[in-house]
């Protein structure tokens, strides 16, 4: 018995020492060498807190923004950007409120609307009427409430394997970062965890061995092993609701492309070919042999199926 108070206590040690000499906060000037593209990240003040994006591309050339997903960053999209921005778009990657170095304000409303506000605050910041949105996972979730919500910003929609439903909460991990005291004590331990972030990487990708390297890896730990990161996500978890993008699918009237691998592990293709359905104005096409992140597994094909889209001759 007394062995094993010994263990209990020698644990909860353990993950109190672990919590405690956490980072507080994402540092930039200290990580700014694994960032990806740099060079063309920015500041701005929206609704009194601080969003990072990254810009390129002519000022004047039609804008699409980028939203990345559910614990990621701008990183996401480094394969594509400049690309993007090459083939005629003024292209504006963001970090969502809570995530990569924006704000992470502790009283901040992480739910899939206010992150809708913070798009169309960032296009008031940047003098910009109306945009194409593309966003990725539960980026995709925001970028469907912005064409809902704020439909005079939006010219076109694009959702890539897109959260559009509460069933993401069905996962064990959402299921403990949900969790009331259990998961504010774990879920820092697994998310700040670099095997882990490895392993996840793994799986959402279905050519892995293709685009997980190292570099990729510490750009995308860094900034998750900082305390307000975490407290981020776990409130981002626990305001989730994306049933609304089903259920409203019907009213969006943009031109909306979907976007999708065939073997997606976290967004089911039957969620594509059903909101294909229900969305008037809209197009889907299925990259082969491809996980939850076409824009990294195949961006060549990626960036050319955007552009022509885009361009209207999709």
């Amino acid at each position: 018995m007394k062995k094993r108070y010994w263990i209990a206590g020698a644990a909860t040690a353990a993950i109190a020492v672990k919590l405690l000499s956490r980072p507080r906060e994402v540092d930039w000037e200290k990580n700014r060498s694994v960032i990806f593209h740099v060079e063309h990240s920015r500041f701005a003040n929206v609704d009194g807190v601080r969003i990072h994006y990254q810009e390129a591309g002519a000022e004047s050339a039609p804008p699409l923004i980028l939203i990345h997903g559910f614990t990621s960053s701008t990183l996401v999209w480094s394969k594509v950007f400049l690309s993007l921005a090459d083939a005629g778009y003024r292209v504006i990657a963001l970090d969502l409120l809570g995530y990569g170095y924006s704000s992470k304000p502790r009283s901040g409303p992480y739910t899939i609307e206010n992150q809708a506000r913070i798009i169309t605050g960032l296009l008031d910041r940047l003098g910009i009427e109306r945009a194409t949105i593309l966003g990725s996972s539960y980026g995709g979730a925001v970028a469907a409430i912005c064409a809902l919500d704020y439909a005079d910003r939006v010219e076109k929609l694009i959702m890539v394997g897109a959260v559009n439903n509460n069933e993401p909460l069905r996962f064990a991990l959402m299921r403990l970062f949900g969790a009331r005291v259990v998961g504010d004590v774990v879920s820092p331990l697994l998310i700040g965890s670099r095997r882990l972030l490895r392993l996840r990487m793994k799986r959402v990708y279905d050519r892995h061995a293709w685009v997980l390297d190292e570099r990729r890896v510490d750009a995308r730990h860094l900034p998750l092993r900082a305390a307000q990161t975490h407290r981020a996500i776990i409130r981002t978890v626990r305001a989730w609701d994306a049933d609304r993008i089903s259920r409203d699918a019907h009213l969006i009237d943009k031109p909306t492309l979907l976007l999708w691998g065939d073997n997606d592990p976290e967004i089911p293709l039957a969620d594509a070919t059903r909101l294909h359905n229900e969305i008037p104005d809209s197009r889907l096409i299925v990259f082969q042999q491809c996980g939850h992140l076409p824009h990294e597994e195949y961006p060549e094909q990626f960036v050319e199926v955007v552009t022509n889209f885009c361009n209207g001759s999709t």
